[in-house]
């Protein structure tokens, strides 16, 4: 045995001269190595799936987008209106029919034309002394304070050229008083129009986005 040898290489492995045995690595350490760096990345994925689902349905999400949402708007823009709420529908109002003109049954016609058309009526006769007599061009449509936005204009699409008016009154009913140029209400084609054009306004110009 050659003084090169290593102690227990005997055999085929005996080193003779400058030439040494080829010592390989076995190859199913390798194979280990790389089932054990894809378990890692297996479970590293499927960890952070599982913090996803828990965001998503423990309600992280829900409150990061909430509190996005109410963040102020930046300097020089402002917040998108909200839509305009929608008019009432003609069933929902009580119309008051006066005539203040001197023709008489003005106001029984007109108050059974309206109730035809789906309104409510309540009361019906002459015009109040404040009103009687002094009211000119087609009539004139009364309400409280708060019908401004809404019924008062419902009412307007049955008698163009009325004048609208707000006053102090406590209750929510609508006065229709005949004025001295009223002729007849709106044809029913022309106000179904202008009412289903109510019921959709032209959109208004959109705000600046936050």
């Amino acid at each position: 045995m050659s003084m090169l040898t290593p102690p227990g290489m005997g055999g085929k492995y005996r080193i003779t001269g400058d030439r040494y045995p080829r010592m390989r690595r076995p190859r199913h350490r390798r194979r280990i190595l790389l089932g054990l760096a894809a378990g890692a990345c297996a479970l590293g994925l499927i960890g952070w799936g599982s913090l996803q689902l828990i965001d998503v349905f423990g309600g992280r999400g829900s409150t990061a987008q909430a509190a996005q949402d109410t963040r102020p708007c930046p300097a020089g823009r402002t917040p998108a209106a909200p839509p305009a709420a929608r008019p009432p529908a003609p069933a929902t109002l009580t119309v008051n029919v006066y005539n203040a003109t001197p023709r008489s049954g003005l106001a029984k016609r007109t108050a059974d034309e309206l109730r035809a058309r789906g309104f409510r009526i309540g009361k019906v006769g002459n015009a109040p002394a404040a009103y009687d007599k002094k009211v000119g061009g087609p009539g004139l449509l009364l309400g409280p304070r708060t019908a401004l936005t809404g019924p008062l204009k419902v009412l307007a699409t049955q008698l163009a050229g009325a004048r609208q008016q707000a006053d102090d009154r406590k209750g929510t009913d609508l006065d229709l008083i005949i004025g001295s140029g009223f002729t007849e209400l709106t044809a029913p084609k022309d106000a179904a129009r202008a009412l289903a054009a109510l019921n959709r306004p032209a959109p208004a110009p959109s705000a600046a986005k936050c």
